[in-house]
């Protein structure tokens, strides 16, 4: 009996040994680099290491002199003389073109935006009137460290880039609207997508479009509004690209204010037996609708797109941007087969341009808003996390470099005790925290 006992022990042990040694073999099996074809982002290009071949859909990248790097579906990692780092495509951030001085434009814009009045005529009185005097008086109530600036200027976009490079974000998701057109308070700005297109490029950043709520936005509009990007941008380095589960790579569209258009005239663009479909067609893609309400989950769906994102920053302003509400719109979403990508924010103070909105007011308290944003956005498991935003100074959302700043008409909030950087490093922390989980998820 012992002697049976002693055999079914060694039996026993080499078994458990048999499994242990299966399991690090398949997991070494796993890209060595972050995710499987499942995950979203590039798949444009090919590299080997160690063997490690990647499924080519090619664009040429532009690596800085003096830097190696490996790419994925998901990631570019750069090695310097004294380090590797890594950006992120599954980490995008808003983007905004609409700047100028009298120097490169030959005027203010947007930094000199009005002071919007109340809709209530008997509220509207109480606040102030007119409009923003910049240099010192500019439509913020942060200081951007490089001061009040033109979108035209190339040193501009490269500290742009730079900038987002540093905070790992690998997709910039540039606000657009058709040539000519422009918002309320902006001048037309179409022209300046190549030189951003090529400035991302030379960061190996991705650009994909936020399509703007311009007036005569329809459905037939935006059928020729994707045709013009696709012809325009499509072959360009810099063209962001989302992978599929089915395998499929397509250009990656936001459509900003999409609950102004009916489900059903978006079914017309979106369902594949639509009156002018998209879908299987040389300009089909994935495309996001912007959920406000609760209702707008159902009217996305019925609509034909491809998922939905929150965008704004303050948290509680609205049913989509609830922290609280992203695990029922997640399930929601998974339910549905569409995709969920949460919008997190450094903080929201956009009383400089609407002076009675305080109560939507959300204080950064030194970064620790946004580290709780960025918490709530992974505790759901998105494919994708946006970031609200980059440079959306009327806001206050902007994770680029703020001063401070004191004049004789005003007192500019900024990031201290804490360097100018703060949020970038912050997005970096988030991105690579985003990364490694993912893994997990995925195992």
């Amino acid at each position: 009996m012992t002697r049976l006992r002693k055999k079914a022990f060694i039996a026993l042990f080499l078994f458990t040994l048999f499994i242990f040694g299966t399991m690090m073999g398949l997991r070494t099996l796993k890209p060595s680099d972050g995710f499987s074809d499942l995950a979203p982002g590039m798949g444009e290009f090919v590299r080997e290491r160690g063997g490690d071949h990647r499924r080519p859909v090619s664009n040429d990248m532009v690596v800085s002199p003096g830097q190696s790097y490996l790419a994925s579906d998901t990631k570019v990692v750069f090695t310097k003389s004294d380090r590797d780092y890594s950006i992120f495509y599954d980490v995008q951030i808003f983007y905004y073109l609409w700047y100028g001085t009298p120097q490169m434009d030959g005027k203010y814009i947007h930094w000199d935006h009005v002071l919007v009045p109340h809709w209530d005529p008997k509220i509207a009185p109480s606040h102030a009137k007119g409009r923003h005097t910049p240099p010192e008086d500019i439509a913020s109530s942060f200081f951007p460290e490089l001061g009040p600036y033109s979108s035209r200027d190339p040193s501009v976009l490269e500290s742009h880039m730079s900038q987002i490079e540093a905070a790992a974000a690998g997709v910039l998701v540039l606000s657009w609207y058709p040539p000519g057109i422009a918002d309320n308070h902006g001048e037309p700005c179409e022209d300046l997508v190549p030189a951003v297109m090529d400035a991302a490029h030379r960061h190996s950043i991705k650009v994909a479009f936020h399509i703007q709520p311009y007036k005569g936005r329809t459905d037939l509009s935006m059928h020729d509004n994707i045709k013009y990007i696709i012809d325009k941008y499509g072959n360009h380095g810099a063209f962001y690209r989302f992978r599929l589960t089915t395998g499929r790579i397509l250009p990656l569209f936001y459509v900003y204010d999409s609950y102004l258009t009916s489900p059903e005239a978006w079914a017309d663009l979106l369902h594949p037996a639509g009156a002018h479909t998209l879908r299987g067609t040389p300009y089909d893609g994935v495309f996001l609708a912007l959920v406000v309400e609760e209702r707008h989950k159902h009217e996305i769906l019925a609509g034909g797109f491809d998922g939905m994102y929150t965008y704004f920053a303050s948290n509680g302003f609205s049913f989509g941007s609830s922290h609280q509400n992203w695990k029922a719109v997640k399930a929601f979403c998974d339910g549905n087969n569409l995709l969920f990508v949460p919008s997190a924010g450094p903080g929201y103070v956009d009383t400089a341009v609407r002076p009675w909105n305080n109560h939507n007011t959300r204080n950064r308290v030194n970064g620790r808003y946004y580290e709780t944003s960025l918490e709530a956005a992974l505790s759901v498991r998105p494919e994708i996390v946006t970031i609200t935003s980059f440079n959306e100074w009327h806001e206050g959302t902007q994770i680029e470099k703020a001063v401070p700043r004191k004049t004789v008409s005003r007192l500019y909030l900024d990031y201290q005790p804490h360097r100018s950087d703060l949020y970038l490093e912050l997005t970096r922390k988030w991105a690579e925290h985003f990364n490694k989980e993912k893994d997990k998820w995925l195992m």
